[in-house]
């Protein structure tokens, strides 16, 4: 199965002003895996995606990725780690073709791989290919997302965080884009962290996932155990929760 841990948080505790946001969160990623964090809306959930990239920090607790302590290590040298972030709302470059865009995710380290990098894009997403000259800001939502993921990859990350990644989308794209996920995982060995509202597609697609309610994590299992268990169906599976 999954190989050594990659990302290892411990008793992490971030905090907006005197709030506290989570409260002593524990979550292990390991190499290979698929990781859902599933939890209703304000659970927490991003505020764990963006303490990784410590923005904000935690004020507790360490974050560990490769084996070395990123706790406190400053957001663009985080990033220099090999972990790239598609966050929620997609945020691309509006004005920017879907070229530059792209150009702009590339890791700066690796320029020689450029052309094949953007090969492999277009492969999972013939969508952009298609729309390589248009500028970001005039492509659909289910586009947008696309493209944020692709952006994510050019930096050839060892983990892939994924934010929220079907909000808003029609079903239809949603699977392409859970699809996309899984091929990365099953060809490339890509090590993906995901944090979504739709749980019944999260644990379909992943190894493992958590259970997040306000701040803290309430249930881990695989994918499988968790789209069975009696208490992730009532919350999060059936009825209005999607």
């Amino acid at each position: 199965m999954a190989g050594t841990t990659l990302l290892d948080i411990k008793g992490v505790e971030t905090y907006y002003g005197n709030i506290r946001a989570l409260n002593g969160v524990d979550v292990n990623v390991n190499e290979g895996e698929i990781v859902a964090l599933i939890g209703a809306n304000g659970a927490g959930k991003s505020t764990l995606m963006m303490t990784i990239f410590g923005a904000p920090r935690a004020r507790a607790g360490k974050i560990t990725f490769s084996g070395t302590d990123i706790t406190q290590m400053p957001t663009h040298e985080i990033a220099r780690m090999r972990i790239a972030q598609s966050p929620e709302g997609r945020r691309i470059f509006p004005r920017m073709t879907v070229m530059e865009n792209l150009q702009m995710g590339a890791s700066l380290d690796n320029l020689k791989y450029y052309d094949e990098d953007v090969e492999k894009v277009f492969t999972l997403f013939p969508r952009l290919k298609e729309r390589i000259a248009q500028r970001g800001g005039t492509l659909s939502g289910g586009e947008q997302q696309m493209l944020s993921i692709g952006r994510a990859l050019m930096a050839r990350p060892k983990l892939l965080l994924l934010d929220e990644p079907s909000l808003g989308l029609a079903p239809l794209i949603v699977k392409q884009i859970f699809d996309a996920i899984r091929e990365l995982n099953r060809t490339q060995g890509l090590t993906v962290f995901l944090v979504e509202q739709n749980a019944f597609g999260a644990l379909k697609l992943a190894t493992r996932g958590y259970v997040m309610v306000n701040g803290n994590v309430t249930m881990s299992g695989t994918g499988k155990e968790l789209l069975a268990n009696p208490e992730v169906r009532a919350a999060y599976l059936e009825g209005g929760h999607h």
